[in-house]
């Protein structure tokens, strides 16, 4: 009966028809109800359930051979204090390291009960980063589950998994070479008439699985070094380059898995809040949770984000979020998530961070309570200094908005391979959402600091108006003003002094009591004269037996 339903299975998929597929798949359902240890069945489920893009079913199917798993559970089961769990899966593991005799007697004496491995055998586990043996598994399960794997956004099992696929073939194929004889290559295969090979090569034969999966590692292998070598630069504080290597792999032509572009788009919101790019950085992720939900690290950031330009209501929203997945994670005793998907943060994590969470949120509400909500830092959203002129300001509004506009909000699912199909509207939907929140903050900051702007350049003109019609009132006043007087302090020339002989001390106490009694006349001020022509010319002008007003210190050269 088994068998019967698996030929029938086969004769479905080989139409390729997604409904011929679809029935083929429920004929191996009950075939493995079964028999549930048929290994061609379990081999054409899975590759049903490939072709129609059901791969996390796939993935459920095969966990048990994926690499990154068995770490991940050994974490959750440290964490969580089942330790009859962790025991019993490490004595399955010292079990399975040590070959049983498939055909040998513990009892005949013929072969041991059990051997050492080889260190063939385990090179072959170590690389694949299984516990299982590879010639009783198949070599269908890393074929298939390394495709599944690259589709869920898990980049280094399927990378592991395809290499081990691919050495497996070639080991498989040189074992059939080596045993072909000679006389299977003559060269009636090989036809020396023009017409037929001009028309082979005229022939595009189809893209063999081989090829395909060749093709599928060598783009794996380009997203993880893109993606590596971006993870280095923003560890090593050059962010532009983390940006600009992020960026390849978000733009670039040929698209990536959900999950590992998720991903992606939160490594990048880190550098562009380090670089103080904040609209960018929450466009980021905005983007990460339209793809999951989930995301913890990016309703961290965003939650940063929010509170470092004041805008304390959206920031606690966030950490509310966040407060409820740490719980969902306590109460559940596991990560968010299936068991296969790839997490940042460990389960004995989460307590820790809970209570840090807690002492956040009640300060954020204790600061929204005192009125600071309406202070927002609009300069730090859109990327401006402080006293920014209007053309700047206009500049920077404008490249945000033709980069944030609403209506490219969903650009990046074009470039986006989902996992399930059924994901791709609820995914549009939320991005649409975010995107038209921050369109709409950054309209208001615009506006709130234009009208900062003209508010300044409004009052600097009137300044400016206020200082011009001050410095004319002062030079028509000036103007109106009669000239000064000019000082006058009596001298008594030396000359004089010298012919009038005797009479000396007399004529010099009449000179100062006449410049006592002159000395309510006006003084000839700003001159400090030690020029002797000047003096002359002074003398000339005035007369010589008149008294010329010059200050003392003019003389005193």
């Amino acid at each position: 009966m088994v068998e019967r339903y698996v030929r029938e299975a086969k004769m479905l998929i080989a139409t390729q028809e997604r409904s011929e597929i679809v029935a083929a798949l429920r004929l191996l359902e009950v075939a493995l109800a079964l028999a549930p240890r048929v290994e061609a069945a379990l081999e054409l489920k899975a590759r049903c359930l490939l072709h129609l893009r059901r791969f996390k079913e796939v993935a459920d199917m095969l966990q048990d051979f994926i690499p990154s798993l068995k770490m991940a559970i050994s974490e959750d089961a440290s964490s969580s204090g089942s330790l009859d769990n962790s025991s019993t899966q490490l004595s399955r593991e010292r079990v399975t390291l040590l070959s049983v005799s498939s055909s040998g007697d513990s009892l005949s004496g013929i072969e041991p009960a059990f051997k050492c491995f080889s260190v063939s055998d385990l090179k072959k586990k170590v690389m694949s980063g299984l516990f299982k043996n590879v010639e009783e598994a198949g070599q269908w399960r890393y074929s298939v589950l390394g495709q599944a794997c690259c589709h869920l956004g898990l980049m280094e099992d399927a990378m592991v998994l395809l290499q081990t696929d691919k050495r497996l073939a070639t080991a498989a194929f040189r074992r059939e070479s080596i045993s072909l004889s000679d006389d299977i290559f003559s060269f009636n295969k090989f036809p020396l008439s023009s017409d037929n090979f001009t028309q082979n090569q005229l022939e595009n034969p189809p893209k063999t699985e081989s090829e395909s999966i060749s093709h599928l590692l060598c783009h794996i292998k380009l997203l993880i070094r893109r993606k590596t070598a971006a993870i280095a630069a923003l560890d090593a504080g050059l962010y532009s380059e983390a940006i600009r290597h992020f960026s390849k792999i978000l733009d670039g032509r040929r698209g990536a898995p959900q999950a590992f572009l998720s991903e992606c788009y939160v490594h990048r919101a880190s550098a562009y809040r380090s670089a103080g790019r904040i609209a960018e950085a929450i466009a980021d992720c905005n983007r990460a949770l339209a793809l999951d939900t989930s995301s913890i690290d990016a309703l961290a950031i965003r939650a940063t984000l929010f509170e470092t330009i004041r805008c304390l209501p959206d920031s606690l929203h966030d950490l509310e979020h966040l407060k409820l997945l740490y719980n969902s994670v306590l109460r559940d005793r596991k990560l968010p998530g299936p068991v296969w998907k790839r997490q940042n943060v460990q389960y004995r994590e989460i307590p820790g961070k809970l209570c840090s969470l807690a002492a956040k949120i009640q300060q954020l509400k204790q600061r929204v309570a005192s009125r600071e909500t309406g202070n927002v830092d609009y300069y730090a959203l859109i990327g401006l200094r402080r006293g920014c002129s209007r053309s700047e300001l206009e500049r920077a509004h404008l490249l945000l908005i033709l980069k944030h506009k609403p209506d490219k909000s969903s650009s990046f699912i074009e470039k986006c391979e989902f996992a399930d199909e059924n994901d791709v509207d609820s995914v549009r939907d939320r991005a649409k959402m975010s995107a038209l929140l921050l369109y709409r903050m950054i309209q208001k900051g615009y506006t709130s600091l234009m009208s900062m702007i003209l508010e300044e350049e409004a009052a600097e003109k009137q300044r400016r108006k206020a200082t011009a019609a001050l410095q004319a009132a002062i030079q028509a006043q000036q103007a109106n003003e009669p000239p000064p007087p000019k000082a006058r302090v009596e001298l008594i020339p030396a000359a004089i002094t010298e012919h009038s002989g005797g009479n000396n001390s007399h004529c010099r106490n009449d000179n100062k009591a006449a410049a006592v009694s002159k000395s309510s006349a006006s003084v000839f001020q700003g001159v400090f004269c030690r020029d002797l022509a000047t003096v002359g010319d002074l003398l000339s002008q005035s007369g010589f037996n008149r008294p010329v007003t010059v200050n003392y210190e003019a003389l005193s050269c």
